[in-house]
C-alpha cells in the first residue's frame, strides 16, 4: 500500500487553523480524515477550520455527547465524528457510526485510534501532540494512492 508522511509544527491556534484551511481546499468529497491526539491538542480546532473553509455556516462544536454532527457546506456534507465516549469497536459498530466512514461527504473522526480495526484501508491520519502551551507537533500520514496525492498537494500548498 502507498504511504507518505509529513511532520510539521504549529506554533499557535491560528497556524493550526491555517493548516485546516489549506487541507480543505484539497478535499473533493468521500475523504476520511482520522484525528488522533490527547485532549486539547487541536483536533476540534482543525475540524472547525476545515468546516469554515468549506463554507459551513453554523458553529462547529465537538459532538462528544451526540457522537456525530452533520454540517452542510457548498461542497456537500461534513461529518464530524467524535469517538471519545466509546470504548470499543463493538460500540462503534452497534451505534452505526462506521457507516459514516463510507458516506458521500467528508468524514473527520476525532479519537480515530478507537476505530483502527474498522477504518477504511485508505485514509489520512493526522496525529497532534502537545509540544508546549501553544505549540503542537502535527504528523500527517497518508494511506493509499489518493491520500498520498492529497498529501503531496498539501505539502506544496504549505510551501507558499
Amino acid at each position: 500500500m502507498d504511504r507518505e508522511s509529513l511532520t510539521l509544527v504549529s506554533h499557535s491556534v491560528s497556524e493550526t487553523r491555517q493548516l485546516g484551511a489549506f487541507l480543505s481546499q484539497l478535499l473533493e468529497g468521500q475523504e476520511v480524515i482520522c484525528l488522533e491526539g490527547e485532549l486539547g491538542t487541536g483536533k476540534t480546532t482543525l475540524i472547525q477550520a476545515i468546516g469554515d473553509a468549506l463554507g459551513v455556516s453554523e458553529a462547529i462544536t465537538s459532538p462528544t455527547f451526540t457522537l456525530v454532527n452533520e454540517y452542510y457546506s457548498r461542497t456537500g456534507t461534513l461529518y464530524h465524528v467524535d469517538l471519545y465516549r466509546l470504548d470499543s469497536i463493538g460500540e462503534i459498530v452497534q451505534a452505526g457510526i462506521d457507516g459514516f466512514f463510507y458516506a458521500d461527504g467528508i468524514c473527520v473522526i476525532e479519537w480515530a485510534e478507537k476505530a483502527r480495526g474498522i477504518l477504511p484501508a485508505e485514509c489520512l491520519y493526522i496525529m497532534l501532540k502537545h509540544e508546549g502551551e501553544e505549540q503542537r507537533s502535527i504528523s500527517i500520514q497518508a494511506k493509499g494512492q489518493r491520500y498520498c496525492q492529497l498529501l503531496r498537494r498539501l505539502r506544496k500548498a504549505l510551501e507558499y
